[in-house]
């Protein structure tokens, strides 16, 4: 038994060694690569090494896979709040317009020039311009400038005062015609409320409105205490005119008239004093241009200023104030000629 033993670990230990010759042995490549692969199987179940993360398959996983639907999703969202942000920058650029646009209306229209002064102002440049360019043409005949300027002077001086006086009686003329007009009414309606009523209904029968319409509002103005302002409108169209409208209107015309007039009277102050001629030659150029204006702008004003039509209806206008101007100017010259012939002086 112990013969037997011993052979059997003999044996058991002859082929360990041999096992272990053959793993070792670098004679046998095939027998070699075995382990070699077993091990490499199992590096996949190993954390990979950092540089294998550096490969393109790495980085195109890192940035492109994991990535492609955040970077589309961020790109739609960055376009909506682009969107959002061009929706609600255009609604604030419409709303800051529309502020802005009824902020120059309302200032527009706060500084907005009454249609009396323009009145008034027309008034006194029409004469300005015309009449002191007739007399300092009519002056001129005589070969003096000082006649010239000082006649003019006194013409300008005493036309501003006459236009400006005339203007403040007819404010005040104006004033108590509304008054007196407001005082009968508010006796007619003291007196006699019915006919009242009966003529505000005679008003808005060109409207054709229903009879029981008529009625209410009849009634409900009967009641009123602003009837009298509701007559003084609407059925003699007047309103009430402002405490300060007669010294408005005398300003006004007086200081047109004065400008409009000054303005043939400046070349004379550049000639020499026996120089009248060419200063009235200056003086009608002058003259020429600044009444075909005034005509011009005049009648805009009153038709407007775009199209065709309404630039030849201002031209129109220009050319009948030049007419007029030349003609009160040639009067004049030629009656202080005429006057001046008669007393035989000698004349250039």
């Amino acid at each position: 038994m112990a013969s037997k033993n011993s052979g059997a670990d003999a044996t058991t230990l002859y082929t360990s060694l041999l096992d272990q010759d053959r793993i070792h042995s670098p004679g046998n490549p095939a027998e070699n690569q075995a382990p070699r692969n077993v091990v490499r199987r199992r590096r996949p179940d190993v954390r990979p090494h950092p540089i294998n993360l550096m490969s393109l398959v790495g980085i195109k996983n890192l940035f492109f896979r994991k990535t492609v639907t955040p970077l589309m999703v961020r790109q739609k969202a960055s376009c909506d709040y682009g969107s959002n942000m061009s929706n609600s920058g255009e609604t604030v650029d419409s709303d800051v317009e529309s502020q802005s646009s009824t902020a120059q209306k309302a200032s527009q229209k706060g500084f907005r020039v009454d249609a009396r002064v323009i009145s008034d102002a027309t008034i006194g440049l029409s004469d300005g311009l015309t009449v002191p360019f007739a007399l300092t043409a009519g002056l001129s005949a005589l070969g003096n400038t000082k006649v010239v300027i000082y006649g003019g002077f006194a013409e300008l001086i005493a036309g501003a005062i006459s236009m400006g006086l005339g203007g403040y009686l007819g404010a005040k003329s104006e004033a108590a015609s509304y008054k007196a007009t407001r005082d009968e009414t508010e006796d007619l309606i003291d007196t006699n409320l019915p006919q009242v009523m009966a003529d505000i209904a005679e008003v808005f029968e060109p409207y054709k409105l229903p009879k029981t319409t008529i009625d209410d509002l009849t009634g409900h103005l009967a009641e009123s205490p602003r009837l009298v302002d509701f007559v003084m409108q609407f059925q003699h169209c007047a309103e009430e005119p402002a405490a300060s409208r007669a010294v408005t209107s005398a300003v006004t015309i007086a200081l047109a008239y004065f400008l409009g007039g000054l303005l043939p009277l400046l070349p004379y102050f550049c000639v020499g004093r026996n120089q009248v001629y060419e200063g009235l030659y200056i003086s009608i150029g002058v003259m020429v241009v600044a009444l075909f204006v005034f005509g011009y702008v005049k009648t805009c004003v009153v038709v407007g200023w775009n199209g065709g039509q309404k630039i030849r209806a201002g031209c129109f206008g220009g050319i009948q104030m030049v007419i007029v101007g030349s003609a009160a100017a040639a009067a004049a010259m030629g009656l202080v000629r005429a006057f001046n012939h008669d007393e035989g002086d000698s004349m250039p």
